[in-house]
């Protein structure tokens, strides 16, 4: 009984740490790690080597996928790819569904590029659409939001489902993961969508254009031509559809079944379908976007910004990692594995963790890895140690890491203020489509384990 009330002082640190305090979520974990080896009563001369040795190898398995799949986000960011496929959905779908092609937009664009990034780049176009169709900004806004949310949490290679991957020991089944999270988070993003729709006709008085708090006022055609000429939409998509493709692939290939066979094919398909050569070459293929004079020095501008975007998120999966493994190495595993086994509580137990996690303190990347961290050593006590188990724990994560986007979430403030929503105005309509979007989302999990476990 000792063991869980350090377990929740631990996690009550974490979080007021880094939402009250606004520390470093890395150093919170970190501190969290340390602190806890000494409180559950680790062998001090094991305690250094149990937080090196799990923050090594975890930054060694999963360090370069984070890595180059912020790589592809970015340069599909910069180059004008995030707009040119929005153009191409927009010629397919047209303007007469304008919450349901923000969603789709924000659906496909938020895979490689961050939710945040996304919608600033998105936001002119959600203006012009606005306009276009009179349809309220309210709406379209928590179409393109919920849109973007879906994949941000549930679908590699975003970074917070690799690193939940990684902790929980399933990265060498990401096509599993992205062949399930990619209906799941469709639910979430369809009844964001839904509600979106419930909001289409909801007036609201706007925050006013000159406000300091409106972040931009640039049209979507002045964006538009920031950019120059923009990618060709094959082009703008091939860096996305590419690795999926790939890894989806791979993971086909090492079924037990053994699809493929087990000569040169199956060799050739693995290697490829490997997370870190499949992102490599979407790497290479993303080059092909740049266009003009210095696109070498552009690139190279670009490979800079990834490295300094990717870093805080390197070292927060680390610091994760140690905390889980000390967690690991404590007794309050056994103690949780002999009072969870009898509870049938399942896959409901990641995602009201990440859900306490991100509603505190705002993260959902935060949330996802100390989540998956924490929920590592006790998969077996949860039933969830099978790879169809581990899949949908890392999905049941990322949906309760939505739940809810309010006041301490950067997003909640990119979108209200973007979209110059009041406060109170997004509360009432942001924070209840996040909350709506999360349980959708593990509604449709709880559908998938049904047939998977």
């Amino acid at each position: 009984m000792i063991d869980l009330l350090i377990l929740l002082l631990l996690v009550a640190g974490i979080v007021l740490v880094t939402a009250r305090w606004k520390i470093s979520p890395f150093l919170a974990l970190m501190g969290a790690a340390i602190i806890g080896a000494f409180a559950f009563r680790l062998p001090a001369d094991e305690i250094v080597t149990t937080v090196t040795t799990s923050f090594g190898n975890t930054l060694g398995n999963i360090g370069l996928v984070i890595l180059f799949g912020t790589m592809i986000g970015v340069i599909l960011e910069r180059s004008g790819a995030a707009i040119a496929m929005a153009e191409a959905l927009i010629k397919v779908l047209g303007t007469r569904f304008p919450n349901l092609t923000m969603s789709i937009i924000g659906y496909i664009v938020s895979i490689p590029v961050f939710c945040d990034s996304g919608y600033v780049i998105l936001n002119s176009l959600r203006k012009a659409i606005t306009v276009r169709t009179g349809v309220s900004a309210l709406a379209t806004s928590v179409a393109l939001m919920t849109g973007l949310y879906a994949t941000h949490t549930m679908v590699p290679p975003t970074p917070g489902p690799l690193a939940a991957a990684e902790n929980l020991g399933i990265t060498d089944n990401l096509g599993l993961i992205i062949a399930v999270g990619l209906p799941v988070s469709a639910v979430a993003a369809v009844a964001g969508l839904v509600y979106a729709t419930f909001l289409s006709k909801k007036e609201f008085t706007p925050l006013p254009a000159e406000s300091e708090q409106d972040i931009t006022t640039q049209s979507y055609e002045e964006l538009r031509e920031s950019y120059g000429k923009l990618p060709n939409a094959f082009l703008a998509f091939f860096p996305i559809l590419l690795p999926l493709a790939l890894i989806c692939a791979g993971s086909i290939a090492k079924l037990p079944s053994h699809p493929m066979g087990e000569g040169t094919v199956f060799d050739v398909v693995a290697f490829l379908g490997t997370p870190v050569i499949a992102l490599i070459i979407g790497l290479f293929s993303a080059i092909l976007l740049l266009r003009g004079n210095g696109k070498m020095a552009r690139f190279n501008e670009q490979i800079h910004e990834s490295i300094r975007v990717s870093a805080p998120i390197l070292l927060i999966t680390g610091a994760g990692a140690a905390f889980g493994a000390v967690l690991a190495a404590s007794s309050i595993t056994g103690f949780l594995s002999d009072h969870l086994t009898g509870l049938g509580l399942g896959l409901a137990v990641p995602f009201l963790i990440a859900a306490a996690l991100k509603s505190a303190q705002g993260s959902s990347t935060v949330a996802i890895v100390s989540t998956s961290a924490m929920l590592s050593p006790l998969l077996g006590s949860l039933g969830l140690d099978s790879p169809e188990g581990m899949v949908l724990s890392v999905l049941a994560i990322g949906a309760g890491a939505m739940v809810v986007s309010h006041a301490n979430d950067s997003y909640f403030w990119v979108v209200s203020q973007l979209s110059r929503i009041p406060v109170a105005t997004a509360y009432r309509t942001l924070t209840v489509a996040t909350a709506i979007e999360g349980l959708a989302g593990f509604g449709a999990i709880m559908v998938a384990s049904v047939f998977l476990l």
